[in-house]
């Protein structure tokens, strides 16, 4: 799934190669991707694109004041053609679900792979339209977010830290891969109770959020989308790698699953060589 650094990444690269050109325009190819119906994808024909900027993991294209808003779910990407193909997208079994083709014949597509599809389109106004965005909590890489920010967003939630990092309402873009790296790189369980964190705990945690992500943003920048997943995947130390050796001290990494999703941890770096329970309510074993 794309997380923050991807999706800045994205962002960039469309505010460089889609900025000032004029949209053609716009074909849906999978219905169930578009969730708004007034504009109308046609209205978004013979507009300049203005700008694009990014909500949490939302991209937002603006077309002087209709803004093409999605979010690419857990298996959506954009494909950037320098020209778009000739062939007409269809509903069907391609993985298209959305082709955009600007004047000069440049453009790009959304896709999406496999079969459970939750890649979402919304065309706007106003991008707060979009309910996603207007939930969304506080970009922990704005450049206003302090640590007590995030300390007093800490102590309001008696819940386990990992899935509170990933709560969109909560952080805006942190996703399951770079929670899984932020904690490892503070040494923190992803079982530990948001609110009982001590100071020296807090400010750890807040200062690997802050590298994890700074470090990914500034790798991710000026690569093609087509980059992107494979640099993502290189520069993990602990998500996705169950059963190889910890960069930091060797041990095993190792993974706790839930009904739709896991997560990887390193025993002897986060949680005092103690394995956690692979069960959906898991404990520390005794």
């Amino acid at each position: 799934m794309p997380e923050m650094p991807e999706v800045e990444a994205l962002t960039r690269f469309l505010r460089e190669h889609a900025g000032g050109r004029t949209i053609d325009r716009v074909s849906v190819a999978a219905i169930s991707a578009l969730k708004t119906v007034d504009p109308p994808p046609s209205a978004l024909a013979g507009r300049e694109a203005t700008g694009v900027v990014r909500h949490g993991k939302f991209l937002d294209l603006d077309a002087g004041g209709i803004h093409l808003v999605f979010h690419l779910a857990r298996a959506g990407w954009l494909r950037w053609y320098e020209q778009v193909p000739a062939t007409p997208v269809r509903p069907g079994r391609s993985p298209i679900a959305l082709r955009l083709r600007f004047t000069d014949g440049t453009g790009f597509d959304l896709t999406e792979a496999g079969t459970k599809k939750s890649l979402a389109v919304h065309i706007v106004r106003d991008p707060a339209e979009v309910p996603g965005i207007a939930r969304l909590g506080p970009d922990p890489m704005a450049e206003g977010f302090t640590k007590d920010d995030f300390a007093r967003i800490l102590a309001g939630h008696r819940t386990r830290i990992k899935g509170l990092l990933r709560d969109q309402s909560v952080f805006a873009g942190i996703g399951n891969a770079y929670s899984d790296e932020i904690l490892h790189t503070a040494q923190m369980s992803p079982f530990a109770l948001a609110a009982s964190l001590d100071d020296v705990a807090v400010e750890r945690l807040f200062t690997a959020m802050r590298r994890v992500l700074g470090e990914a943003i500034v790798a991710a920048d000026g690569k093609p989308p087509a980059e992107l997943k494979d640099a993502k995947r290189t520069g993990m130390r602990v998500h996705g790698r169950t059963g190889r050796a910890c960069p930091v001290c060797g041990d095993t990494i190792r993974k706790v699953t839930y009904a739709d999703s896991e997560f990887q941890y390193c025993p002897t770096c986060q949680t005092g060589g103690k394995p956690l329970s692979d069960r959906v309510l898991s404990r520390l074993l005794k």
